[in-house]
This record gives structure tokens, C-alpha cells and sequence, in this order.
């Protein structure tokens, strides 16, 4: 279960701050320095749907670590429901991204349902 909670954190800084940083490259000085001034961001469809993919996942990201850490503690296994909820996040972002509306709904239902499993494996 350690496995998928490292692979939801990587896929965390991915949409959170790699993804973005590097459809936003134009402003790097920016993005090292103190951020003392206000900077005007790229106005890429691709950061723009970034930066919705990765505030969707702040909206799911934290049930998942409590149900992930919830399993360990009880020791239930939950990896299958888990490995779906991943991958079902990876495909939302990827869709996102590429603009798929329909299958990004699939994948995001997809995601809470493997979220209602993982709890229901826990009750």
C-alpha cells in the first residue's frame, strides 16, 4: 500500500508543479525568484487545463491518503481498489490535458468509485 500512496504523491507534484512549471517556462525567472512581484501567466489552453487537472486532484487526493493510511492501520487490503483509483487519476489528467471531455468523466467517475470501494472494503 506504501507503493501506491509514493505513486499518488508523485503523480501529486507532477500535476501540481512540474506539469505547470514546464508549460510556463517563459516566466522562469519568475518561478525562482522570491516572487516579490506579480507576474502575468501564460495564456495556454495547456496550463490553463493543468492547473484545473491538479485542483481537481487536490479534491481527491486527500481521501485517498486517508483511506490508503486507514487500510494500513487496519490491515485490509485495499491495493486493487487503490491501483485503479491511480490509475483511473492518471488517465483523468492525461484527458485534461488533451482536452477529452467525455472519457476525463469516465476517469473521474471511475476514481470515486474506486474511493467508495476502498472505503466500503474498510466498513
Amino acid at each position: 500500500m506504501g507503493t501506491y500512496i509514493i505513486l499518488a504523491l508523485v503523480l501529486a507534484l507532477l500535476q501540481i508543479w512540474i506539469i505547470p512549471m514546464m508549460l510556463n517556462l517563459k516566466n522562469m525567472d519568475y518561478l525562482i525568484s522570491n516572487r516579490d512581484e506579480v507576474v502575468e501567466d501564460s495564456d495556454s489552453i495547456l496550463l490553463v487545463r493543468s492547473r484545473k487537472a491538479y485542483a481537481n486532484l487536490q479534491e481527491s487526493l486527500p481521501a485517498f491518503l486517508a483511506l490508503a493510511l486507514l487500510s494500513m492501520i487496519m490491515s485490509v487490503d485495499v491495493t486493487n481498489a487503490a491501483c485503479w483509483w491511480l490509475v483511473f487519476r492518471v488517465a483523468h489528467g492525461v484527458c485534461y490535458l488533451a482536452g477529452i471531455a467525455y472519457v476525463r468523466t469516465l476517469a473521474w467517475f471511475g476514481a470515486l468509485g474506486s474511493l467508495i470501494a476502498m472505503a466500503l472494503q474498510l466498513i
